[in-house]
């Protein structure tokens, strides 16, 4: 029998519930009934291409439940996730007939950019609806779908444009991971090794042990993997809502990781890859700043067994100005993490465990980027 999670965000006056298992779509709808009422409304925004694959059963898992449902879709794909998609579907929203209200529930039904676009309308439609997040990748499971982060993407860098807008509950169904690129699922693993890295060394033994299922995507297996990863983000959320101290450490990785994408072009290089570099980069500074010494060449390991990048040379379509270390830390300087022009840096300091260091020189980042 499937073992079903269910982890709590603990959060002064919008704590809520993540549940975590095999075949759990069909909940949504009571779900939603639970957050509007009986004759609530709920609306799934959901990209083109999870449309096809999913959306049925959460509509129908919907109408049982007594809500009135309608479906907003937009283009598939990191590029349209900006303003002028965002304007888009809140136009539909807006114009449904019935017109929406403060009970309308928003479900967002996607990966990361759709539970960013999604959240986002629903932290701004009427001043703030409720939302549901069924995240169906990897990596919306185990980061985006957690945290109440939302957010759009500007021309200077990713996520510069959003809210902070908790959900009503999340529901993550390990058994749609089946139907992920391999691509996609990469994603989501190196935000796994990253929670590994920053807080928990016995996530990096069970992921070493179950690699072959991991990669077969074996559903209890992933279940199992993805309640610890949310787990971790959740402790985090709970203690540090707003990323004003402990909450930082989930950038681990992502400071030079979000440089690399953003001088790449969206869509050249997946987060994934590009937080994996990023990563193995955080440990070179580590390691020239004696704060660690042999912890990098196992998580290098653990990245290839996952078929994720630990260098440049792994990434053959990667343009020039995104191998570039000076080109990388000009766009470094517009990160929203940046304070006052200095660029905060999270670094493994032991096994499990990472601290905030605001005085990375110039120097040592770009030759932790050049040694990639």
């Amino acid at each position: 029998m499937p073992i079903t999670h269910e982890i709590p965000v603990n959060l002064t006056g919008r704590s809520y519930k993540v549940t975590v298992g095999v075949d759990l779509l069909e909940q949504v709808g009571a779900a939603a009934a639970a957050l509007t009422g009986s004759a609530g409304r709920g609306v799934i925004i959901t990209d083109s291409t999870v449309r096809a694959i999913h959306a049925d059963a959460v509509a129908d898992s919907l109408t049982r439940a007594g809500c009135r449902c309608d479906v907003i879709e937009f283009p598939t794909g990191e590029e349209h996730k900006n303003l002028t998609t965002y304007g888009g579907v809140m136009d539909k929203l807006l114009s449904l007939d019935p017109p929406i209200d403060r009970k309308s529930v928003i479900v967002a039904l996607g990966g990361g950019v759709v539970g960013d676009l999604a959240g986002f309308v629903a932290a701004t439609a009427l001043r703030g609806l409720p939302f549901i997040n069924v995240p169906t990748t990897l990596l919306a499971d185990v980061d985006a779908a957690v945290g109440g982060k939302t957010g759009l993407n500007a021309p200077a860098g990713k996520n510069l444009i959003g809210a902070f807008h908790q959900p009503g509950a999340v529901i993550i169904d390990a058994a749609v991971l089946k139907t992920l690129p391999a691509g996609e699922f990469g994603n989501g693993l190196a935000e796994c090794v990253k929670h590994g890295v920053i807080r928990d060394d016995s996530l990096l033994d069970f992921i070493e042990g179950n690699i072959a299922k991991i990669m077969a995507a074996d559903a209890d297996t992933l279940a199992e993997l993805i309640g610890r990863n949310v787990a971790i983000k959740a402790a985090v959320v709970s203690a540090d809502e707003r990323e004003s101290s402990e909450r930082a450490h989930l950038n681990f990785g992502h400071t030079i990781g979000h440089a690399v994408e953003t001088a790449a072009g969206y869509g050249v290089v997946s987060h994934g890859q590009a937080v994996a570099v990023g990563m193995v980069a955080a440990f070179g500074i580590a390691e020239a700043r004696s704060l660690i010494d042999s912890a990098a060449g196992r998580v290098r390991k653990i990245l290839v067994a996952l078929s994720l990048p630990v260098g440049f040379d792994d990434l053959p379509d990667l343009p020039a100005e995104a191998r570039d270390p000076g080109r990388l830390r000009e766009i470094m300087a517009h990160d929203k993490k940046t304070l006052g022009g200095v660029v905060r840096f999270i670094l493994p300091v032991a096994p499990g465990s990472v601290a905030i260091f605001d005085d990375v020189t110039d120097e040592q980042i770009k030759a932790a980027i050049a040694a990639l």
